[in-house]
């Protein structure tokens, strides 16, 4: 599978400012993969350390802060010379050993000529906390599942070749249009998981699929107990299962008092704040006005919180795949659709996005985009009302204004209407 990651690795790889690099996403996401990948196409060889299967790596860090002691007691680990520009030096599982994390800085300081790349299980919450890492020190990337565009290139080569190729403003024939609905459609039941995607591709079995989906919130439920530090790992747990019903609600923001009646923002916010910080879930803030900056306005006690995956929501909801595949209108759908939509968005512009609601209208997503800002509207199916949206419309004149939908791709009066296949592509079409 190939995964648009390498790209930014590539970028990072031929950086002057370049420092050791962090990648961070949730378990199970590719970090591992990626990694070695990368360093077996674009360095002349990589050398690989485990910190979580060989303890004897730990010493080494315990022991050494001279980056070039450790360069050479690695190279007779690895058994090869570890030459500088031309090895990429892995730590996986980094997280294991917090004398490597930090002896990260000494290698920007005194041994930036090596190529340092490092990965490990819910890193992000170890970075949440500034004493625990070299702050300034190194670069950070942030890997999540696959998005729709990267399950269609690995899945559908032929069809991926034509939805490369999709411009601006182009028509879609209807026979292309249905058939990227219909791969739009796995995606939802598949998810991004690539264990799901390669199971996929190999068996065509949905069951199989279930099975891990069930397996990887199995583990990432465990988790929870193993690295949740200072944190209470059962309410982390409870707001993790708590997310389909949340987002089954009428406004779907998030409210304390239905993960446990009577509870308040303190008795949950830091497990919110670890999940969020371990990339399992996506928050976006209720925005108090729509204009820019965005972040400037953000409503801090007013979120909706959504997975990190759709494939493993969809597992969590316990939704039928017929549903998805032969009903126009199901539960769960509208939640189910702008948690996709979501993960599409997420990486393409530099302002996470936010959302609009008070008592009169509610907008589903609002992006910054330089100085626009612009509205986003999530339908499931074909469906075109959206009072508040086309108000908001017609009253502001915003430059863009988006509805991603099972329609077509065409221009609807003020609005533009993207195919829902077509949300990774929103920033090259605009």
């Amino acid at each position: 599978m190939k995964r648009k990651a390498i790209s930014a690795l590539m970028n990072w790889k031929n950086r002057n400012d370049r420092k050791p690099l962090v990648i961070r996403g949730a378990r199970q996401v590719g970090k591992t993969w990626l990694m070695k990948e990368f360093g077996q196409s674009c360095y002349s060889s990589y050398v690989y350390f485990n910190f979580d299967e060989e303890d004897e790596l730990k010493s080494i860090f315990q022991r050494n802060k001279n980056p070039q002691r450790i360069l050479e007691l690695l190279s007779l680990i690895a058994v090869e010379k570890i030459l500088p520009e031309e090895t990429l030096i892995i730590f996986d599982e980094i997280q294991e050993c917090p004398e490597a994390l930090n002896a990260l800085k000494y290698f920007k300081e005194k041994a930036n000529e090596y190529h340092v790349i490092a990965a490990g299980s819910l890193l992000g919450t170890l970075l949440a906390q500034p004493k625990s890492y070299p702050v300034g020190m190194v670069n950070l990337l942030d890997l999540y599942p696959l998005t729709f565009d990267e399950f269609l290139e690995a899945s559908d080569p032929t069809l991926y070749a034509f939805y490369a190729q999709i411009q601006k403003d182009q028509i879609i024939e209807d026979f292309f249009h249905h058939r990227l609905l219909d791969a739009y459609n796995s995606y939802l039941i598949i998810g991004g998981m690539p264990e799901c995607v390669a199971s996929w591709i190999d068996t065509k079995d949905p069951a199989r699929i279930s099975a891990i989906q069930h397996e990887l919130i199995e583990i990432y439920e465990n988790d929870f107990s193993k690295h949740n530090g200072k944190v209470n790992s059962g309410r982390i747990l409870m707001v993790f299962r708590s997310i389909v019903s949340q987002l089954a609600k009428p406004n779907e923001k998030f409210i304390y008092g239905a993960v446990r009646p009577g509870s308040r923002a303190r008795d949950f916010e830091e497990a919110i704040e670890w999940l969020v910080s371990a990339g399992m879930l996506n928050r976006v803030y209720n925005t108090a006005k729509l204009e820019h900056p965005l972040s400037a306005f953000d409503k801090l006690d007013q979120f909706k919180l959504f997975l990190f995956d759709t494939g493993l929501l969809k597992h969590m909801a316990g939704l039928d795949n017929s549903a998805i595949l032969l009903k126009t209108d199901y539960q769960f759908k509208g939640p189910l659709t702008e948690n996709y939509v979501l993960q599409q968005l997420r990486g393409q512009f530099d302002i996470e996005p936010r959302y609009f609601s008070d008592k009169n209208s509610e907008i589903d997503f609002v992006i910054q985009y330089g100085t626009e800002i612009i509205p986003i509207e999530v339908k499931a199916g074909e469906d075109r009302s959206a009072p508040s949206f086309k108000r908001y419309i017609a009253e502001n004149h915003p430059e863009y204004a988006i509805r991603f939908s099972k329609r077509g791709y065409r221009r609807d009066g003020q609005l533009t209407n993207i195919p829902l296949y077509l949300a990774g592509k929103m920033r090259e079409l605009l």
